[in-house]
């Protein structure tokens, strides 16, 4: 089965895209042609992919990069089995097109409710670009097939469709977490909690807790973070490969998920709480429904009220000062994630499902 993968919006190291779905389909002998924006985020394709440059979608400049992706699909609808989508964007460059293969739209987020997150689009705009957006989502189901990310995801569409969660690979064993260090994973911007990080990072430098957050950075946060950085109370290492990002978890006292009250969070799984169990590291968490379902579930770590840094920097140095907890909330953690959380599992389901949608097993 010949592949052809493609996202102007997600960086081309995006670990759902690249890590967990590629790689599933190459390790099952498949053949994968992967487009994304690869000179615009400075990064060349991995060896074992075919890659395609794409233009970036970035805030308000999208049509080019809409239109060079649909050119894409055009030339290469006759040579590829199948293709596999990653943003609401692309729905324009596949719909419409004739004599084509198979397409399947990958539902990583509530594009409604995201809507309200995007400080480049005026607040006049945002609810018809809603309401257009539900009508996309509508016409995808009619005309497409469907993968979720999310289980909740599932009440705005009318049919069932296979949910794929947003899994890691959990290693065969873990590092005790330390007491010197707690890390961020992910996606940086004021929702997603930076204020509240670089806050708890002074409130945690008289007692040698350093703060390091390891992702990309929407361009409203990355002065206040560059801010910090010059100021030394705390380490940002900018966007890593997801392979290479997750050692840093190795060996952590804990992992920050600072999320907001905002409707795309409340009923999405923050991929980063189940990579922190996988590391065997404690969790503190702002209070969004699926993280406290989870860490209280199993056990593996503190929830604190939302924007609120000084309780952060106390489950901090609660966690710190009690080595035993500590390293019982990592391993019940660790041991969770890798009894029901371990990407390999879906990852067979997922691979399956492509295979049947293409009629192309080999």
């Amino acid at each position: 089965m010949h592949v052809l993968v493609m996202t102007v919006v997600h960086h081309p190291e995006d670990a759902r895209i690249l890590h967990r779905q590629i790689r599933a389909l190459v390790d099952a002998g498949h053949e994968v042609t992967y487009a994304a924006p690869y000179t615009a985020r400075g990064v060349v394709p991995r060896p074992w992919v075919t890659g395609v440059d794409l233009p970036r979608a970035a805030e308000r400049k999208r049509i080019a990069a809409v239109r060079a992706a649909r050119d894409l699909f055009k030339r290469m609808r006759n040579d590829v089995d199948l293709v596999l989508i990653h943003d609401p964007e692309l729905l324009f460059a596949v719909v419409g097109v004739r004599k084509r293969p198979p397409v399947v739209w990958d539902v990583h987020e509530d594009t409604p409710a995201t809507l309200s997150l995007k400080p480049w689009l005026p607040a006049f705009l945002r609810p018809p670009v809603r309401a257009l957006a539900r009508l996309l989502e509508g016409a995808a189901e009619r005309h497409l097939h469907l993968l979720l990310a999310e289980t909740a995801y599932a009440g705005r569409f009318k049919q069932a469709h296979l949910v794929v969660p947003n899994e890691t690979w959990v290693p065969d064993t873990v590092t005790p977490p330390g007491d010197d260090r707690v890390v961020y994973l992910g996606w940086l911007s004021e929702a997603r909690g930076v204020r509240e990080a670089i806050d708890v990072a002074r409130l945690l430098q008289p007692y040698r807790v350093a703060v390091e957050l390891i992702g990309y950075a929407d361009p409203q946060t990355r002065p206040l973070l560059n801010q910090a950085v010059t100021e030394g109370v705390l380490e940002w290492r900018d966007f890593m490969p997801n392979d290479e990002a997750l050692k840093r978890l190795d060996g952590a006292l804990a992992g920050l998920s600072l999320l907001h009250d905002e409707p795309n969070y409340r009923h999405s799984m923050p991929t980063k709480i189940v990579e922190y169990m996988a590391h065997g590291i404690p969790v503190i968490t702002t209070p969004s429904p699926r993280a406290v379902e989870l860490v209280e579930r199993y056990n593996s770590g503190v929830v604190v009220p939302w924007e609120d840094a000084k309780a952060v920097a106390q489950a901090v140095l609660t966690l710190k000062d009690d080595e035993r907890e500590r390293r019982a909330q990592g391993m019940r953690g660790y041991s969770a994630a890798r009894a029901n959380h371990h990407w390999p599992n879906s990852a067979r389901r997922f691979v399956a499902q492509l295979e049947a949608w293409s009629g192309v097993k080999d």
